[in-house]
């Protein structure tokens, strides 16, 4: 009996070529096929070796045939690019082997006794890392956008799980004549998916032919269009960063030190003892979120009620949330645009403890003044000479100088009154309220008196539950609202 030797013959350049291979074509009586590699072995054929060569998708064809030759005792060559065991042919021989075992046709023989050996090559997605530099430092993944083996809602699951892991991923048969649209709906998943639209990609045209190209820009800025099956195209990890034009992805996680896209300038001992922690806390605080959006009983929200919704399970670890959260239609989205309006400078609580858990980053950049007035010496005045609590005193001057402020209450129902007389009178115009006060006397009914005012975006927590933390949280999801769409909490930590 004959011999099947699988030899990966490398992405195309004859020094990526392993010697293993070379002397298995040299001593080959057969080579089988796509007629497009053999130029690559050509120089390596021995003399009165038969070539057999077939076109695209005639890989069973090609399969049929070595098993026929390597059953009249020849050894037979089958080559594939790359390595011969991804997307290539050793596993098509050996399940064909299999078949013709159960199904013998052999007379004088039998297919069992034919030998089969694999031989690794360089795979295309090395040979294109190696040429963007080191993009593959860490765990990765390969995937192939081409459904005529794997349906498509598989292939979705995978790409899914490449993003949600955060696994360098080299992406196979990314686009061609017929598949145009499947990169774009892997790029759209992976930013779904918590990748940063700022992670590095790379894609090589040609890998180690003579119309090689490389290419590297950002998941937000590919350009499919300049994608075509020749390519491979490799998606960074959450730590891969472009330095002098590579692509490079650190062995590890958590760096004592920045990239060098993370900071442009020297930075100080301080910004690099406390990076690693703060990347560490974000990183956490990514899965969290991830975790949480997996066990919501629902996964339609729309974007910007479920990045509050992610927010104040995130703070409270409570589940009721999802039925206890009220938002009005796009009111995180609108309340953002107000902020990068610079129409919403200002927020006002009810406690300092909300204030204290806004965080203090997002304020600094975005320009926003978080204000709490029980520390006022004015507001002990006017509760006594008034009759009121302290926080409903407090809100009457807080209006009185920031009629137009976003409000938030996490703690007095009181003051929550307040503020709806205040508007009611004509005296208030608050861009927004966040109604998360709690406890037992009035905190459902402050929460009933907000809804009538449907001119005014609202959060509200509805029920007895509620708390600063709540209203601090909710405050962070619409002051980070740009990050929603990567899912991607935690930047001002």
């Amino acid at each position: 009996m004959g011999k099947i030797i699988i030899a990966g013959i490398g992405p195309g350049s004859k020094d990526d070529i392993t010697p293993a291979v070379l002397q298995a074509v040299r001593g080959a009586d057969v080579i089988v096929g796509y007629k497009y590699y053999f130029q690559f072995i050509e120089p390596y054929v021995p003399a009165g070796c038969q070539c057999i060569d077939t076109g695209m998708k005639r890989e069973q064809q090609r399969a049929e045939q070595a098993f026929e030759w390597a059953e009249k005792g020849k050894t037979v060559v089958v080559i594939s690019s790359g390595d011969a065991g991804i997307y290539g042919m050793a596993p098509l021989i050996y399940e064909m082997q299999r078949q013709r075992v159960a199904s013998p046709t052999v007379v004088g023989g039998s297919v069992s006794d034919i030998s089969i050996e694999v031989l690794p090559g360089i795979s295309a997605f090395q040979k294109a890392a190696s040429l963007l530099g080191a993009p593959i430092g860490h765990d990765l993944c390969t995937i192939s956008l081409s459904d005529l083996m794997t349906p498509w809602e598989l292939i979705e699951r995978r790409i899914q799980a490449a993003a949600t892991g955060d696994f360098v991923t080299a992406v196979y048969n990314p686009k061609s004549q017929g598949r145009y649209w499947q990169l774009y709906r892997l790029v759209e998943l992976f930013l779904q998916n918590g990748r940063s639209a700022d992670t590095p990609v790379g894609y090589v045209h040609q890998a180690g032919r003579d119309d090689q190209t490389i290419v590297t820009t950002t998941l937000g800025q590919l350009d499919p269009e300049q994608v075509d099956m020749f390519t491979i195209v490799i998606i960074g990890n959450s730590q891969s960063y472009l330095y002098n034009g590579k692509i490079i992805t650190p062995r590890g996680y958590y760096r004592s030190t920045p990239s060098p896209t993370v900071l442009s300038t020297a930075p100080s001992p301080t910004v690099l003892s406390g990076f690693a922690a703060e990347k560490k806390g974000q990183l956490i605080m990514m899965e969290s979120f991830r975790t949480i959006k997996g066990e919501l009983s629902r996964q339609d929200y729309p974007l910007d009620h479920l990045w509050a919704l992610l927010h104040a399970i995130h703070t409270t670890a409570d589940f009721d949330m999802e039925h206890l959260l009220y938002t009005d239609a796009s009111a995180v989205e609108h309340l953002y645009n107000k902020v990068k309006e610079g129409t919403l400078k200002t927020i006002v609580t009810d406690v300092t403890m909300v204030t204290s858990g806004i965080r203090k980053g997002a304020l600094q950049r975005l320009g926003i003044e978080a204000k709490c007035y029980l520390s006022d010496p004015r507001i002990g005045e006017m509760a006594t000479a008034l009759g009121i609590t302290r926080t409903q005193a407090g809100i009457r001057l807080a209006v009185e100088e920031h009629p137009d402020a976003l409000f938030a209450f996490g703690n007095a129902p009181t003051a929550l009154m307040e503020l709806c007389d205040l508007i009611r009178k004509g005296k208030a115009h608050p861009v927004g309220i966040i109604a998360a006060p709690v406890g037992f006397v009035h905190v459902r009914e402050s929460k009933h008196m907000v809804k009538p005012f449907h001119d005014i975006p609202k959060i509200i927590v509805e029920g007895r539950k509620g708390g600063s933390n709540l209203a601090a949280t909710l405050c962070n999801a619409i002051l980070t609202f740009d990050d929603a769409v990567q899912l991607k909490p935690g930047r001002d930590l």
